[in-house]
């Protein structure tokens, strides 16, 4: 099932004790919100698309095929450029919860 967000959606494709798989879609020309988490890492692999995954002060490229780490605790944020960017994301750790999302800038004011 997809769960709506401002900057597009997300849908869980797995999951189990201590890994959770999301597959997110962000639109042309919309980003997340700047966060971090205190309970898990997260690793991407881009499915299509092209865009900026902000990490701590990092500015990285996200392309087809670009595989990122995002360890506990870093600030990131990620930005769709010019298309839709899909996002097949790992979440690994002790609590797995979209609670576990603390914003530290948001384009939607949440």
């Amino acid at each position: 099932m997809r769960t709506q967000r401002p900057w597009g959606w997300f849908e869980t494709l797995a999951e189990g004790q201590g890994y959770r798989v999301k597959r997110l879609l962000i639109s042309s020309g919309r980003r997340i919100s700047l966060q971090r988490h205190r309970y898990r890492s997260e690793h991407w692999l881009v499915a299509a698309g092209r865009g900026v995954l902000t990490l701590d002060d990092q500015q990285l490229p996200l392309e087809p095929g670009s595989q990122l780490t995002i360890p506990l605790g870093a600030v990131h944020r990620a930005m769709a450029q010019h298309q839709d960017l899909e996002i097949i994301e790992v979440q690994r750790g002790e609590w797995l919860s979209e609670d576990d999302i603390e914003r530290l800038a948001d384009d939607y004011g949440r």
